[in-house]
């Protein structure tokens, strides 16, 4: 019940700060920008570890290296702890597992942007029909125009009504099957 317990608390606190550095890094990279409540929050959220790692990680080509070493360090650590705690032997955890540890983390960095996409998405959508002038509807928008822009050239509105939305989750999903079976197939060489 405890090992139970403690996966639980490693997997909702590592997620969440893998998610928040995530959402920093799509953030820069997309050009959202951080004057809004949930720019404050993500900003205020990481930026107490994402500064002194700029100093030792420069960025690349204006994408935030940094911060995304930072998520993907944090998930192969999580991974790494929710291993030890479901292994019999603790102390079998050791350096052999982390090179497919740090793999896996590589595919659910992935996952966990498709997610946010994902998000962006629907909440774009909702804003839209409930209140297309809300505050925070131009941060969904300036996330989600990048994706939904090649689309709307080849899916034109039906009677007022954007399907390029629905294309693009119907593809994010897609994505989400094949990245799942990809990352099957990345353990089960580490493993084999």
């Amino acid at each position: 019940m405890l090992t139970e317990i403690a996966q639980l608390l490693v997997d909702v606190v590592a997620s969440l700060f893998v998610y928040l550095l995530l959402a920093r890094f799509h953030f820069q990279w997309l050009r959202v920008p951080f004057r809004n409540p949930i720019g404050a929050f993500v900003v205020a959220m990481t930026d107490w570890i994402v500064r002194p790692a700029r100093r030792i990680v420069p960025g690349l080509g204006g994408f935030d290296v940094a911060t995304l070493f930072l998520a993907w360090l944090v998930q192969t650590l999580a991974l790494w702890v929710l291993y030890s705690l479901k292994s019999a032997d603790p102390g079998g955890a050791g350096a052999s597992v982390v090179p497919l540890l740090a793999v896996l983390a590589l595919f659910d960095l992935v996952r966990y942007s498709l997610y946010i996409l994902i998000f962006a998405v629907l909440v774009q959508v909702l804003l839209s029909w409930l209140n297309p002038y809300s505050p925070v509807a131009p941060i969904f928008n300036a996330m989600t125009r990048p994706f939904l822009a090649p689309i709307r050239r080849f899916v034109p509105p039906i009677a007022n009504f954007d399907l390029s939305p629905l294309v693009l989750l119907v593809l994010l999903q897609v994505l989400l099957i094949a990245l799942a079976h990809l990352r099957g197939l990345a353990a089960g060489l580490f493993t084999a």
